[in-house]
C-alpha cells in the first residue's frame, strides 16, 4: 500500500491564492491489481465506531462504464491510514453492478447502500434511446453489521423509476439523514435519470438529463421517489442547509455550458424541488462532484459545509477542496489535495478538526488517468 505525505503544493497553487499543505494520502483501489483493470466511483461513510468504509466499482476487462463490473468495499479503523483488502458486495457475472450511493442510518446503524444495474453488454445510449437489450434498474443493499455481510440486492425499480425514463442512477457518492426541520430523521438518495423531452438535446435525440431524490420515512422499510430537477442536470449530491432548518441543496453536474456547477433547493424534504439555478463559484470540467455538512452552527460559530471536485472549467485535474462558513453562495476558502488527473470524489467528516476526502486520481498524461481511488486525510484549518 503506498502512502503518500506529499511536500508543500506547488507554487503554483500559491500564486493562485489556493492554500497549500502536507495532506496524508493512501492509495486505496490501485487500477491492474487483484483482478481488475479499473476502479471507479468512490463512496465512503464513516460508522458510530469510527470504521470508514471505502466502497467503488471493480470494473474487470476494461476502463468503460458497462461491462462487468462488481461493487467492492474496504474498511480502515484508523481514520484512513490504512485499509484492510476488498471484499466483494456485489457481483453479478458479467453484468454491470455500479454507481454506489450508500447513506448511514444513525438511529438503526443500518448501512443502506443504492446501486444500479443493468446487463453488461448494454452501453449508456442504448438505454438512454431504449434500444438496449434490457434496461437499467436500481437496486438496494443493506448491512446491519457495520459492513461485514450484505443483503441480496432487492429491487425497486417498479417503484423508484417511472416507465418513460431510460438513463438511471444512484448518486454517485453519499445520502443524508435529515437531522433538523419537519423532516428530522429522514433518509434521503439523489439520483439521475434520463427522459423523453421534444425540446431536449442529449445526443443525437429529443431526450434530457434530469436529477431526482429517494427518501425514507420509516428507517429504509418503505422508500418512495421524491422530487424532480429538470433539465440539463445529472449526478448529484445533497446538503442540508441551516436556516431555514430542515432545507435540502442538490448540487448536481451541469449540462447548460456554463463551466459551474448547478444547484436546485427543497423546503418540503426532497418531495419538491426548484429549478436548476447556476453556482458559479463552484467551476467544474462537467464531473461529479462531493459536498458535505462537516459542521452545524453553535456557540456563535458559523456551521461548515465541504465540496470536492476538479478545480479546473475545462479539464478533470486539480482535484480541489472548498470550504464555506456558511449557506452563502461563495466559497473563499480553498486547498488542492491533487495537481494532477483527478475525477469523481466523495467527502467524509473525521472528528470535529479533520474531514477526508476519497477521489479518482491519475498523473499527467490520457493514459494515466484513473489509476487508482486515493484517501486525501486533512485538517479543517488547512483550507485557508
Amino acid at each position: 500500500m503506498r502512502i503518500i505525505i506529499p511536500r508543500l503544493i506547488t507554487l503554483f497553487a500559491l500564486a493562485a491564492g489556493i492554500a497549500a499543505a502536507a495532506v496524508g494520502q493512501t492509495d486505496v483501489y490501485v487500477s491492474g491489481q487483484d483482478g481488475y483493470h479499473t476502479y471507479r466511483i468512490p463512496c465512503i461513510v464513516r460508522l458510530a465506531d469510527g470504521t470508514l468504509l471505502a466502497i467503488a466499482e471493480g470494473r474487470k476487462n476494461g476502463g468503460g462504464d458497462a461491462g462487468d463490473i462488481d461493487l467492492l468495499v474496504k474498511r480502515s479503523t484508523d481514520s484512513g491510514r490504512t485499509w484492510g483488502k476488498a471484499g466483494i458486495i456485489w457481483d453479478d457475472a458479467d453484468n454491470t453492478c455500479g454507481n454506489p450511493c450508500a447513506v448511514v442510518d444513525r438511529d438503526t446503524g443500518t448501512i443502506w447502500l443504492f446501486s444500479t444495474h443493468n446487463i453488461g453488454s448494454d452501453r449508456e445510449a442504448d438505454i438512454i434511446h431504449k434500444r438496449s437489450k434490457g434496461t437499467r434498474t436500481v437496486r438496494v443493499i443493506r448491512s446491519d453489521d457495520n459492513g461485514r455481510t450484505w443483503s441480496k440486492p432487492l429491487d425497486l425499480t417498479a417503484a423508484l423509476k417511472p416507465p418513460s425514463w431510460g438513463w438511471y442512477a444512484t448518486g454517485p457518492g453519499i445520502g443524508i439523514q435529515i437531522e433538523r426541520g419537519p423532516h428530522k430523521g429522514r433518509l434521503v438518495i439523489p439520483g439521475v435519470h434520463s427522459y423523453d423531452d421534444p425540446a431536449g438535446n442529449l445526443r443525437d435525440g429529443p431526450y434530457e438529463y434530469g436529477s431526482h431524490s429517494i427518501y425514507s420515512d420509516d428507517h429504509g422499510k418503505t422508500w418512495r421517489l421524491g422530487g424532480v430537477i429538470r433539465p440539463k442536470v445529472n449526478e448529484c449530491q445533497l446538503v442540508e442547509l441551516a436556516n431555514p432548518a430542515g432545507t435540502l441543496e442538490m448540487n448536481m453536474r451541469s449540462y447548460f455550458e456554463k463551466g459551474c456547477r448547478a444547484i436546485a433547493r427543497s423546503t418540503d424534504g426532497g418531495v419538491t424541488w426548484g429549478s436548476p439555478a447556476d453556482a458559479p463559484a463552484l467551476i467544474e470540467p462537467r464531473c461529479q462532484a462531493g459536498i458535505l455538512r462537516h459542521a452545524w452552527p453553535e456557540n456563535g460559530r458559523p456551521g461548515v459545509l465541504l465540496f470536492s471536485n476538479p478545480g479546473s472549467k475545462t479539464a478533470r485535474e486539480q482535484l480541489t477542496i472548498r470550504l464555506i462558513g456558511d449557506d452563502g453562495a461563495t466559497w473563499p476558502r480553498s486547498l488542492i489535495v491533487h495537481q494532477d488527473f483527478a475525477a469523481y470524489s466523495c467527502l467524509v467528516s473525521l472528528s470535529s478538526d479533520e474531514a477526508g476526502c476519497l477521489y479518482e486520481a491519475g498523473g499527467k498524461t490520457r493514459k494515466q488517468r484513473y489509476q487508482r481511488i486515493t484517501f486525501a486525510r486533512f485538517s479543517i484549518k488547512d483550507i485557508k
